[in-house]
């Protein structure tokens, strides 16, 4: 059956904000004993313990991090979940609990918030999150969406982004570049419908990346397989900003330099496809696509057969003094520095 394009709109000021919120929160479930109260009160209450308590947030704006010409709204919703859990991960840590903050113009119907929402339940299904809280409010143009993620680790557990060493191994989870590339087919796809809304999108030969793009996972399962081979990092960060960014994130913040290698950047057969056709260096796109959300991270050189030989795991390099700086090692055996290209959100 076709579906019916003239479906009855529920205007948000029919519900107000408390009616909104307890409409949209109705049917999500609690899964950590440490949620002792979540939505429908001042505040939520999680209860303490002995572990520590690891929170980060982020901020999501229409038409500057999301394009709803192409990102449906459940998508969103899951997607913005996974940007903050990655962050948790990244820290090896647990993550339990979101809050979600949400601005939204009368553009938006309750039924559009309901698919946002119903992204942001699965993702908490998914990763067995509790929503504890957070705010609406309006907007005078678009959607804003912010989620802080809340997660424990025990003191000893915990992973920063300073403890680098040299001769330490740079190890990445995944592959990488697939998210850039699959932005790149939307966005092309996109211009090539304003030109002709009759074109319908042939998407079928990208479908991984535009996945990638549209719905990424945040890596839970790395700290759990280097729990399991008795590895634990010596740093690590998740790769929101491309991978270029990020080890120079660690590199700084540890007093070290690397190497990383060209020719051991993992890439997937459809990136390498999509690079082909749309003439794009494949290592320009791993080294500075971003929002792939795998795990990046050093260790010691001493646990380099644990991990050897696994699919999940690649080491692309390894640390050195800082006096080396930092550097990419192309195929043909030459050093180019490193240099931070990928998301800036304050660049014009």
């Amino acid at each position: 059956m076709l579906e019916d394009k003239n479906q009855e709109k529920t205007s948000l000021s029919e519900l107000g904000e408390f009616g909104l919120i307890k409409h949209l929160t109705k049917h999500f479930s609690s899964y950590h004993k440490t949620t002792v109260k979540s939505v429908g009160d001042d505040a939520a209450v999680i209860d303490s313990s002995e572990k520590q308590t690891i929170v980060t947030t982020d901020l999501l704006i229409e038409g500057v991090h999301f394009d709803l010409s192409y990102m449906p709204l459940k998508h969103l919703g899951y997607k913005a979940v996974m940007v903050n859990l990655s962050d948790v991960y990244a820290m090896n840590a647990e993550a339990e609990q979101i809050t979600v903050s949400i601005a939204i113009s009368n553009r938006f119907p309750l039924e559009a918030l309901e698919e946002l929402y119903a992204g942001i339940q699965l993702a908490c299904n998914t990763y067995n999150i509790d929503l504890i809280g957070g705010d609406t409010t309006s907007s005078t143009k678009g959607m804003l969406l912010s989620i802080t993620a809340i997660g424990k680790a025990n003191k000893e557990d915990v992973i920063y982004r300073d403890g680098a060493k040299p001769t330490d191994l740079i190890v990445v989870s995944g592959d990488l570049g697939g998210a850039y590339l699959g932005l790149q087919v939307l966005e092309r796809e996109k211009q090539v419908f304003q030109v002709n809304p009759e074109n319908q999108p042939d998407l079928d030969n990208y479908s991984y990346i535009i996945e990638r793009q549209l719905k990424p996972e945040a890596r839970k399962d790395i700290p759990e397989l280097l729990k399991e081979l008795d590895v634990k990092p010596t740093s690590m960060i998740d790769i929101s900003d491309g991978l270029s960014s990020e080890i120079m994130h660690i590199c700084t913040q540890s007093n070290a330099g690397c190497k990383i290698y060209e020719d051991k950047l993992p890439l997937d057969p459809q990136v390498i496809s999509t690079c082909e056709e749309f003439d794009i260096d494949a290592t320009m796109v791993a080294l500075s696509g971003g929002e792939d959300y795998e795990l990046l991270f050093t260790i010691s050189i001493d646990d380099y057969d644990k991990i050897k030989g696994n699919p999940n795991l690649s080491v692309v390099g390894h640390i050195t003094e800082e006096n080396q700086g930092m550097n990419l090692v192309t195929r043909a055996n030459q050093e180019i520095e490193l240099k931070a290209q990928g998301w800036n959100s304050f660049k014009g």
